[in-house]
């Protein structure tokens, strides 16, 4: 897709290239509307100077209090942190590809994403300053350790889905007072994966997830500011062959201490003191 947006462009050639896109995927061009109201909605995100500037600074690693949309209301599971200046959203439509599942070739697969996750970790000022190792306990859905999330049996062959040939969606058409809208969707039959199992696993029975407690181990970075979210990607719920996990987000809660206060990058403390010294 034409139009690469890099960390440098403007305001302007930001707008330029939403225009571009939504024009692109506009129901009165056979577009899918679901889409042009997704592009729409993300164009207040990136066009917005301030919030953009706080996904350049913190990229994936973490989103400022607020700044984030974990759980939040972009489809797909997509909760923010987009990273102009990363090497893998050089272009506008691989943006666009990561958030919806549009990506550039227009009419492949739908990729689809776990629902993410959040949970809060209390820190104490000394381990907010320096950093620390958290161990986080999580009750989730994971990829079957039988089957590897693939939901077949091992050993057992894949073959193309019956209700969507093979494609991963289906179409249906919708009339409107705009005329014919198409509207693709997740085959339900495969969910979005265009094949399925011959044999589904008989641990999952084919969902490709099991449910239960996992322990994952976290290094919380150093200056780490109390309301922070820290974005650790595919630890979320998993959705088996259905699509990739979703992220989990670790929102920080640093407790007070009764020597020091922190502004910023800065720690102040107070002490009284005599006059001689």
């Amino acid at each position: 897709m034409a139009g690469g947006v890099s960390k440098s462009a403007s305001a302007d050639e930001v707008k330029a290239a939403f225009r571009k896109l939504a024009h692109q995927h506009h129901p009165d061009k056979g577009g899918d509307e679901a889409k042009f109201k997704e592009i729409n909605e993300a164009y207040q995100v990136l066009g917005d100077q301030q919030k953009r500037q706080q996904y350049d600074q913190f990229g994936s690693t973490f989103d400022q209090a607020g700044g984030g949309f974990p759980g939040g209301g972009f489809p797909g599971g997509f909760p923010g942190g987009f990273d102009f200046g990363g090497a893998n959203f050089e272009d506008l439509g691989d943006i666009l590809g990561g958030m919806f599942g549009m990506g550039g070739g227009g009419g492949g697969r739908r990729q689809q994403k776990g629902s993410d996750l959040e949970v809060s970790v209390k820190l104490t000022f000394k381990e907010a300053v320096f950093g620390a190792e958290k161990e986080i306990p999580l009750t989730k859905h994971t990829n079957c350790t039988r089957c590897g999330g693939q939901g077949a049996e091992p050993g057992s062959a894949m073959k193309t889905c019956d209700t969507c040939k093979g494609k991963g969606f289906t179409v249906t058409t919708q009339r409107t007072i705009l005329g014919a809208v198409q509207m693709k969707n997740a085959c339900a039959d495969c969910q979005g994966r265009g094949e399925k199992p011959e044999k589904p696993c008989t641990e999952c029975r084919g969902t490709g997830t099991s449910y239960g407690r996992k322990t994952i181990r976290v290094d919380i970075p150093a200056g780490v500011e109390d309301g922070v979210a820290i974005r650790v990607r595919g630890e979320g719920e998993s959705i088996g062959p259905a699509g990739t996990a979703g992220d989990l987000y670790i929102r920080i809660r640093v407790e007070a201490d009764a020597r020091f206060e922190r502004n910023g990058a800065n720690i102040y403390s107070e002490k009284k003191i005599g006059f001689a010294q």
